[in-house]
């Protein structure tokens, strides 16, 4: 099982949002939001395309590089802006299970057993190093409130059930879903028994 999160209370020029891009794949877009929508309809199509041409649904891997590589060729033409976009991919494949892919405006693209995008990204990464030292194993409940837990110390507030989203993908069902409010409040609520 792999997550991302992201927080709705940034400022108004960079926007995050989570979308669906197949049954089984999401994308987490932050930075312009014209630009997200842009590159999650093309990701959609490219991978309608795919399942029609193959018949099986698009890997995770394969749409971050086209991701990737279709960021990249904006970085080749004068007469071309970059996508203003970091896109991570999430997403189950049959063959290697869940993955999570970061995708960057310049065409680079890497797997991730955890990461974080846009404001404090960094101080967000190392808060997940640290809780994944040693290649532990965490259930569920624990991933999804050890990511919650990431935001909340870098951007040092808590936050009601409305103000964040979390997308997940599970290995018993494989489908890429966000979590309900309700889902929400109860992991923070478990968060603030614990500490």
């Amino acid at each position: 099982m792999w997550f991302w999160l992201q927080d709705k209370l940034l400022d108004d020029t960079s926007i995050t949002h989570l979308f669906s891009i197949t049954k089984y794949t999401g994308l987490l877009a932050t930075g312009l939001t014209a630009d997200a929508r842009s590159l999650v309809s093309q990701a959609r199509n490219e991978a309608a395309e795919f399942r029609k041409k193959w018949g099986y649904e698009m890997p995770v891997d394969v749409l971050a590089k086209w991701i990737a590589d279709k960021a990249q060729i904006y970085t080749q033409h004068a007469y071309m802006r970059p996508l203003g976009v970091v896109a991570m991919v999430l997403g189950y494949d049959e063959e290697k299970n869940a993955q999570l892919f970061k995708c960057d405006p310049a065409g680079h693209f890497f797997g991730h057993k955890a990461t974080s995008a846009g404001l404090k990204e960094q101080e967000a990464i190392n808060f997940l190093e640290k809780k994944m030292k040693d290649s532990p194993q965490f259930s569920y409940d624990e991933t999804v409130q050890i990511a919650i837990s990431a935001l909340q110390s870098v951007l040092q507030e808590d936050f009601k059930a409305t103000e964040i989203e979390v997308g997940v993908v599970r290995k018993e069902d494989r489908v890429f879903r966000s979590l309900t409010t309700e889902e929400i409040d109860q992991h923070l609520t478990a968060i603030s028994e614990r500490d």
